[in-house]
C-alpha cells in the first residue's frame, strides 16, 4: 500500500510539471544482421512487440525508453547465398531489448497548434539486450548452451504524424550495433579458448539486429513550458 501512494505522488508530481507524454505500442518485424540466414540487411519477417514512452521536452527532441520482445530466427534456407544453402544452420530463440536515449526530429513537432504534425525522426542511445548463446554441436548443428546479457548501440529512422488530436503513428526502421559477434552461434563467447574450433564465418566483424516496424502513441499533458535541455 505503500508503494502505491509513493508512486501516486511521484506521478502527480511529474504531471503538475505541466510536460508533454506519449505512451504506447510497437510492433513489427525483425532481423539478424549475421553470418547464418538471410543476408539482406531489412528483412523483417519474425514478430516484434512492444511497449515505448516519450517526454518531449522541446519541439526538437524527446527522451524516450522501451522495452521490447522479439523471436529471432535465421535459416540459412532462406539465404541468397548458394553456400549458406548448402550448410543449411538455423537458430529460433527469443530476445528482450530495454533501450533509453533521444529522439530528434528533422521538422518542428507542436501538438499544440491545432493542426496535423509530421516529421521525420532519428533515435539513438544506449541498449541492452538478453539473448541466447549458441554453439556447433557434435553433428554439426547449432544448439543452445546459454543466455546472456549485452549492450548495442541503437540507429533509429522514422517518420510520425499525427492521426487525431492524442493519437500519433509512426513508421521506424532500427538497425543496432552489438558488442557481440555470436547473435548466430558464429563466434561462441563461453570460453573463446575451448570454443575456438567452432568459430565460422566473419568473426572480425561484430553481428547487427534490426527491427523494423509501426508505433502508435496516445500523448497527454497540458501545453509545456520548455526547459533548456
Amino acid at each position: 500500500m505503500r508503494l502505491v501512494v509513493i508512486i501516486g505522488i511521484m506521478l502527480s508530481f511529474a504531471f503538475a510539471k505541466a510536460q508533454t507524454y506519449e505512451i504506447g505500442l510497437f510492433a513489427g518485424g525483425s532481423n539478424v544482421i549475421g553470418d547464418v540466414g538471410s543476408t539482406r540487411y531489412v528483412d523483417p519477417r519474425d514478430g516484434t512487440i512492444g511497449a515505448i514512452f516519450k517526454w518531449n521536452r522541446s519541439n526538437r527532441h524527446a527522451f524516450r525508453a522501451s522495452f521490447i520482445s522479439a523471436s529471432m530466427i535465421g535459416d540459412d534456407n532462406d539465404s541468397d547465398d548458394i553456400s549458406r544453402d548448402l550448410r543449411g544452420l538455423n537458430y529460433n530463440y527469443n530476445l528482450l531489448e530495454a533501450s533509453i536515449g533521444v529522439e530528434y526530429t528533422f521538422w518542428d513537432w507542436d501538438l499544440y497548434t491545432g493542426r496535423p504534425q509530421f516529421t521525420p525522426y532519428i533515435y539513438t542511445g544506449l541498449t541492452g539486450f538478453q539473448y541466447d548463446l549458441f554453439a556447433l554441436n557434435g553433428d554439426g548443428e547449432l544448439e543452445e548452451y546459454g543466455s546472456t546479457l549485452e549492450a548495442a548501440i541503437p540507429i533509429i529512422l522514422g517518420f510520425k504524424t499525427t492521426i487525431t488530436s492524442h493519437l500519433i503513428l509512426g513508421v521506424e526502421v532500427g538497425a543496432r550495433y552489438t558488442f557481440t559477434d555470436n547473435l548466430d552461434g558464429s563466434n561462441p563467447e563461453r570460453s573463446k579458448k575451448d570454443f575456438a574450433e567452432l568459430q565460422f564465418g566473419n568473426i572480425a566483424n561484430n553481428d547487427w539486429y534490426v527491427f523494423s516496424g509501426v508505433t502508435l502513441t496516445y500523448t497527454f499533458g497540458r501545453k509545456p513550458c520548455y526547459c533548456n535541455f
